[in-house]
């Protein structure tokens, strides 16, 4: 399934303005690489090449770097949201992870 652009826009009004911006400054404003070293289990990471949301260099690849037991997918032009643009791929991968 994917969400057209003003169906996108539909489902983020629907979230509390003050909920979704409080997130946008703990997200900008919080340094959890420290955190990383404490994941002590295999971890998948997947995240979109185009995701404009949460750009790929600054977190999924940087992640992956911090936490041992980590296995990066990426997901060439895939958005932020691939759960909704990406839905087969994402179940496939995600039932493979599991299943190791």
């Amino acid at each position: 399934m994917f969400l057209r652009e003003g169906d996108r826009r539909g489902v983020a009004m629907q979230a509390s303005l003050k909920a979704t911006l409080a997130c946008v400054t703990a997200f900008g404003t919080t340094d959890f690489r420290g955190d990383l070293a404490a994941f002590k289990v295999p971890t998948l990471i997947v995240h979109g090449t185009d995701d404009a949301t949460v750009p790929i260099d600054a977190t999924a690849r940087q992640a992956v770097k911090g936490i041992a037991q980590a296995q990066l997918l990426e997901y060439r032009g895939g958005p932020h949201g691939l759960f909704a643009t990406h839905k087969q791929q994402l179940s496939s991968d995600l039932l493979a992870f599991l299943r190791r």
